[in-house]
């Protein structure tokens, strides 16, 4: 028996083994141990365990069994108890049942029940960590993946097609899947990039584009890096159009990391140079406050810079070489080193005499000079170090370099 703080005993089997308070859904795991509904499935699905608190056993079966008789026991008990503070337990909403599911994605193939079955799908997956588990358990995500593509492929262009994608979407984001999970989505659906670039358009809502970009930057960081190298130039416009639109800082994060992740690829810089995505990000660093942000921003305009399109893109530019320079021991030491790296591949690459004089007039050469006077990275005292002995002839002499900075030059 246990005390409440009032004297008041409490039957031992009343007592959740895990947060040690009266059960209020009593479910029996496969183990043969109850415990509250609640405390179990944050045990199991929020914080990923997979044995049985008590007996340490691995958990099979992720079912849970509603034990009636306790409830019926700890109801009537509560019932009993009233002027004591014993909080009367109410009768809990019986929890979706992999049949239901089941039942759900087998409708939703018919197109006179599929809207309905996803709608019901939708609100399922918000209930709790089980029911996600549960939807991914029986092959919900095949299924979603499956109706997304073949109703974009579709020659239908209705409202109702859109609700259908968007449905499907929005479940198959919040089921929150593992690395593997996505891997194998990847690996089954191979036109499953195609679908997820479509979902990115401007006619989809600024909801299921966020989704879209989220899906593919989780996709891309754990599939094998080959696989970015024959995407379509219709997936960087559309990346470059959400962050043209701007319709949220998470769609806007999600853009850049997955455009940092897939422009390692030399073939994929050259791509999103095509889509003018040098010129995008350098007004987005001039508009943008947001410091991870800008940093993405910076890191990426360094990989873009690497090929000659980036270069060309980035002096066409008539805030380019401004806003990069501007922009170093103002965001992030990773920041300040990636714009150094960019001033350097200008210089070494790209340096014809306007480019060179341009720097000194908008005081690129002065920040460099800065960069080796203050403690910061070795190899970004290098790079600068570089830039300004390339160029010494035109630059060590100039009266637009500061008098305090002039020493610091190498």
């Amino acid at each position: 028996m246990c005390d409440l703080q009032n004297g008041v005993q409490v039957p031992s089997y009343f007592i959740c083994p895990i947060s040690l308070d009266i059960m209020k859904d009593p479910v029996t795991l496969s183990t043969g141990i109850t415990y509250d509904r609640d405390s179990i499935e944050k045990w199991l699905f929020s914080k990923k365990n997979k044995v049985c608190p008590m007996t340490k056993q691995v958990v099979v079966d992720i079912e849970l069994t509603p034990n009636l008789t306790l409830r019926r026991l700890i109801h009537s008990w509560c019932t009993l108890n009233p002027s004591s503070g014993v909080e009367r337990c109410l009768d809990p909403r019986p929890p979706t049942t992999k049949t239901e599911i089941i039942k759900l994605l087998k409708d939703s193939k018919s197109p006179h029940l599929q809207m309905a079955s996803l709608k019901r799908l939708r609100t399922i997956v918000f209930e709790s960590e089980r029911s996600k588990r549960l939807l991914e358990s029986v092959g919900a995500v095949d299924h979603l993946s499956f109706t997304l593509t073949s109703v974009l492929t579709s020659t239908e262009d209705t409202t109702k097609q859109m609700s259908i994608t968007e449905d499907a979407l929005t479940i198959l984001y919040h089921l929150q899947l593992s690395p593997t999970a996505i891997k194998s989505l990847f690996e089954k659906t191979e036109d499953f990039v195609d679908t997820l670039t479509r979902m990115m358009q401007r006619d989809a809502s600024h909801e299921s584009r966020t989704y879209a970009v989220m899906l593919l930057k989780s996709m891309f960081q754990v599939v094998d890096p080959m696989h970015a190298t024959s995407l379509n130039p219709k997936f960087f416009t559309e990346l470059i159009n959400i962050l043209i639109d701007q319709i949220s800082i998470k769609a806007t994060k999600a853009a850049l990391k997955l455009l940092i992740n897939v422009c390692s690829s030399s073939r994929n810089r050259v791509k999103a140079t095509k889509v003018d995505a040098v010129a995008v990000l350098i007004d987005t660093l001039l508009n943008h406050t947001e410091r991870r942000v800008s940093e993405m921003i910076i890191i990426l305009l360094d990989q873009l810079c690497q090929c000659a399109e980036g270069r060309a893109g980035l002096l066409r530019h008539r805030g380019g070489l401004a806003v990069v320079s501007k922009k170093i021991f103002r965001v992030s030491s990773v920041a300040s080193e990636s714009a150094v790296r960019i001033l350097h591949s200008v210089v070494k690459y790209s340096g014809e005499r306007s480019v060179v004089h341009e720097m000194l007039e908008l005081g690129v050469v002065g920040k460099l000079c800065l960069v080796m006077n203050v403690d910061c990275g070795k190899k970004m005292k290098e790079k600068a170090k570089e830039i300004l002995k390339m160029n010494s002839r035109v630059w060590k002499t100039s009266p637009c370099i500061p008098n305090n900075l002039v020493s610091s030059y190498p």
